[in-house]
């Protein structure tokens, strides 16, 4: 009888195994996760998410293969608008996106189709920043003087509502610049390239753009006119000469607008997940997140790639600053101004 019973027992246990008599390889072996961009290649966010990706293949279980898409269009809201409506929700599809899709959220800009309180968050390589305002040096433009006395400076960007369009828009405000003109349209390689080539006079450009072309400074290819620190108070050592953009403020309400796009800036450039996805899958990609950031070889490869520190915000913290955004609706409307294709309002 006792060979009986163990027997039967045996036999009732195999009825519980997976098919193949073993435990379940993880769900990512095997698999490839695609990475779905909002934008070109080449500029410093895909350059953040390439520093990423080795550690993520390393740390999600199963080691997936990564393979990356790009989707440029409207600063980001195309692949945005993709990840939260067409992309199958089980896992394998991850968007990133600059910090302009969350500005066009917040802004209720047109073609916004997603909703922030439903997409999932689920990292971000870094959140503090530092912007510079440039000009090409054969513009004869070296001082702030002689950059306020000029009219009709052409100033460069990817697109319309794109963090460095915004940003390049405000500065261009905030120092009276005379009838300056926004070209879109660019790649960041093609942006620089346009630059050194005189087709536009100026950008506005995160510093590690700057890193990656030491010899804009080395040779004096360009000229430095401001700084933008994200957080305010973040200082830039090699640039600690450069005014700071809120000395030209002349009010309070300019002072809202500069820390809307502080503190949408710092929501960084996030890793986002379809609405749907296996709660358990989505863990699985936050865990591996978790542990990308807090690898000291990650900060090294980041640092050796982008020529700063990472300062990556984890997966809840990307969701508090996603979800915390001020909504002043007199300071919505005012950035409104500076994100859209329209003319820069009157101080």
């Amino acid at each position: 009888m006792k060979i009986a019973r163990l027997v039967f027992l045996g036999t009732v246990a195999l009825l519980f195994l997976p098919p193949s008599g073993f435990p379940q390889s993880p769900f990512y072996q095997g698999k490839t996760i695609t990475i779905i961009h909002g934008r070109d290649p080449g500029g410093s966010g895909d350059i953040r998410v390439r520093a990423v990706v080795p550690f993520l293949q390393k740390y999600v279980p199963g080691n997936p293969t990564i393979v990356n898409e790009y989707m440029p269009g409207g600063g980001g809201r195309k692949a945005a608008n993709h990840i939260y409506g067409a992309a199958r929700p089980d896992g394998l599809t991850i968007g990133n996106v600059g910090g302009g899709v969350v500005a066009s959220a917040v802004l209720g800009e047109a073609g916004v189709q997603y909703n922030l309180e439903r997409l999932i968050f689920i990292g971000s390589p870094y959140s503090a920043t530092h912007y510079l305002f440039l000009t090409r040096r054969e513009a004869g433009l070296r001082s702030l003087e002689k950059l306020r006395l000029h009219s009709g400076l052409r100033i460069g960007a990817q697109s319309v509502a794109h963090t460095n369009y915004n940003i390049g828009r405000i500065i261009a405000w905030l120092l009276g610049l005379k009838e300056p003109k926004f070209v879109t349209g660019y790649s960041v390689p093609e942006r620089d390239v346009a630059l050194l080539r005189g087709e536009i006079d100026a950008i506005a450009t995160s510093y590690d753009a700057i890193a990656r072309s030491p010899d804009w400074v080395e040779k004096g290819i360009v000229d430095f006119h401001v700084l933008v620190e994200i957080p305010k108070g973040d200082k830039l050592p090699s640039f600690a000469h450069l005014p700071e953009i809120e000395t030209f403020t002349r009010s309070e309400k300019e002072r809202k607008l500069l820390m809307m796009f502080r503190t949408l800036r710092l929501a960084g450039s996030p890793f986002i997940v379809p609405p749907g996805t296996p709660k358990e899958r989505v863990e699985i990609l936050k865990e591996a997140m978790r542990k990308t950031y807090q690898d000291p070889e990650f900060h090294r490869e980041y640092k050796k790639l982008l020529g700063e520190e990472p300062t990556p915000l984890m997966p809840e913290a990307n969701e508090k600053a996603i979800r915390e955004l001020p909504r002043d609706p007199e300071t919505v409307e005012l950035f409104k101004k500076f994100a859209g294709p329209g003319p820069l309002p009157s101080r």
